[in-house]
């Protein structure tokens, strides 16, 4: 079960309880399926076990949420901690990240680090993209990456998600194994990030 351009259509439904019941049943299965695909190819590659975190937007007592998603990483507790890999959708977009997004106590580690192997970044294709902002839906270039890593560095609230964007027009010719590889180009970059936490500690 993957996205279908009928995903988009929960965030046509107007009340929180209608969307979310679409969410549930239609969305989170999903999250659930690529979860169980990917943890695998995290743990095998970063030796150490990785947890799907699926948001239920509990908090929510009026407002529908505009998107949904489920965050990837090795804590049992939460994901927003730590830089992890995320998939969600909004009503334009599914989305495909590796973020440091909430103000992480390691955010200049995680940058220092890449700002330290920038090959990385230039070795990212070209129809990747980036988002300084994880509650707006702008994306910019990929080429972008040096004033944002740079400000996810020095500016405390900035946040920083790379990876690729698969507009609804598109989705239906996606198939788990083109998430699976975006990920896989993503590893290097969280593997960066590692290398540099164990040198702190």
């Amino acid at each position: 079960m993957l996205f279908t351009k009928q995903s988009f259509d929960a965030f046509a439904l107007e009340t929180l309880e209608e969307r979310m019941e679409k969410i549930r049943s239609e969305i989170q299965p999903v999250f659930q399926t690529i979860g169980e695909v990917a943890i695998p190819l995290f743990e095998e590659s970063c030796h150490e076990p990785f947890y799907l975190h699926i948001a239920q937007h509990r908090r929510r007592t009026v407002y529908p949420p505009a998107e949904t998603w489920a965050g990837i990483g090795p804590n049992k507790r939460g994901y927003k901690m730590d830089a992890h890999f995320q998939i969600g959708i909004n009503q334009t977009y599914v989305f495909v990240w590796l973020s440091v997004i909430d103000q992480p106590k390691n955010q200049a580690t995680i940058a220092e680090s890449w700002l330290a192997q920038k090959e990385l970044f230039d070795q990212l294709p070209a129809d990747f993209t980036l988002s300084p902002d994880h509650t707006k839906y702008d994306h910019f270039p990929i080429a972008m990456w040096p004033t944002y890593l740079e400000r996810l560095q020095k500016v405390k609230k900035s946040e920083l998600q790379i990876g690729k964007i698969f507009p609804k027009e598109m989705i239906e010719d996606v198939e788990v194994a083109d998430i699976l590889a975006v990920y896989q180009t993503l590893l290097p970059l969280y593997h960066a990030r590692l290398s540099a936490l164990k040198e702190e500690q």
